[in-house]
């Protein structure tokens, strides 16, 4: 349960300027810098892990963290701003009034709010709902909150919902065991014309219903979320969507494609793990004129290099079984000391088989761990 933001804390902005200066300066002395200003000691407490918060909060919020109140809870499961102001956009374009279901701290609210939309931010936790208003204030953004159980409350012309995904300090990957649960929350946000869900990455294709669009989202190569889009925000089956260096790329396609098996060639392509999990393989191996080497494996092949945002490259050298005793050698002959060892579809424990190869020389390589046509194999390749 969220503890409810001190009032004494949100009215005096001097103390938690204070409170962020005294961490920065005296670090693990800061409660005791604050005790002999002759602030409270609950209320010093306070104001550190806010300041502590914020710090942390500047890789999702950037120069918005210092503005904003944060639970630790709501600040892990908090939208990345770039996030929330993309998907806002994408709504503000189709509607023009939004309910934010489960809105924890607001962030999405925020977003919706500063793209125009009107928003009703509805939570179950009056702790919480303090927290978002606060941030709406904060912020100067006209955002109504409320609260409500997200099962019950009206619904405007469209709806966003981001249930929780955590039970205390325990995070459910069952959607069934989200607050509220995945399979009801849908039934009530098919009620919108426009309505969308944020999901933990890891969901599995078979919670996607029928005619919904499936999202997955990653920052700077880190899937970060999934998203379900509804009604008629659902546009195509799958999308991929990969923020890089601050520019946004988008790929979409059915999701029941397969890629041409084949061989190895000059170049292996590792494709971005929103790719992969919105089972877009098969439409990126076209754009690159690739292959895979099996059916299951994610890794790409081609004769030819090729840019593209939505996947990593290497230019293929060698190509030998996968046998620790037989690479030791090989990579010795190589002088070979520092090595990256990626590895899908063979099961190895890659810092196991770094122990056992003793590796020693000063260069550097890439091992590529997979499989080539039902053979277990040691691709030695560098990052293009």
């Amino acid at each position: 349960m969220e503890t409810s933001l001190p009032n004494a804390l949100l009215a005096d902005p001097g103390l938690q300027t204070r409170a962020a200066e005294a961490l920065e300066r005296d670090g693990d002395r800061a409660p005791l810098a604050l005790r002999k200003a002759g602030i409270d000691p609950d209320l010093a407490a306070a104001a550190l892990t806010l300041a502590d918060l914020r710090r942390h909060a500047r890789a999702k919020f950037g120069d918005l963290a210092p503005r904003l109140y944060f639970t630790r809870a709501g600040l892990e499961q908090a939208t990345r701003w770039p996030v929330a102001q993309r998907r806002a956009a994408r709504f503000a374009a189709a509607v023009h009034e939004v309910t934010d279901l489960c809105c924890g701290l607001g962030t999405e609210a925020l977003a919706f709010a500063q793209a125009g939309m009107a928003v009703e931010a509805v939570d179950m936790s009056e702790a919480t709902a303090g927290y978002a208003a606060a941030n709406a204030a904060a912020l100067g953004l006209p955002v109504r909150v409320t609260v409500a159980d997200a099962l019950e409350t009206p619904l405007a012309e469209s709806a966003f919902a981001d249930p929780a995904r955590r039970s205390g300090r325990t995070r459910n990957f069952n959607p069934a065991d989200y607050s509220p649960p995945l399979d009801p929350l849908l039934a009530r946000l098919r009620t919108a014309r426009f309505a969308a869900v944020k999901l933990g990455p890891g969901i599995s294709h078979d919670w996607i219903p029928a005619g919904a669009e499936a999202e997955w989202v990653s920052v700077d190569r880190d899937v970060v979320e999934a998203c379900l889009w509804l009604g008629e925000a659902a546009e195509v089956p799958r999308r991929a969507s990969l923020l890089k260096a601050g520019e946004w790329h988008e790929l979409t396609g059915t999701g029941e494609e397969r890629a041409e098996v084949g061989d190895v060639a000059d170049y292996l392509y590792e494709p971005d793990g929103a790719v992969i999990r919105a089972g877009l393989v098969a439409e990126l191996a076209e754009t690159l004129n690739a292959r895979t080497g099996s059916e299951e494996i994610a890794y790409l092949y081609s004769d030819t290099l090729a840019e593209s945002p939505f996947a990593r490259r290497w230019k293929v050298g060698e190509v030998w079984p996968l046998h620790p005793k037989k690479l030791k050698p090989l990579l010795a002959e190589r002088g070979i000391g520092r090595l990256t060892i990626k590895q899908r579809g063979t099961g190895i424990d890659p810092a196991a088989l770094r122990r056992q190869l003793k590796l020693k020389g000063p260069n550097e390589a890439t091992l590529v761990a997979t499989r080539l046509a039902g053979d277990h194999v040691a691709i030695l390749c560098a990052e293009v």
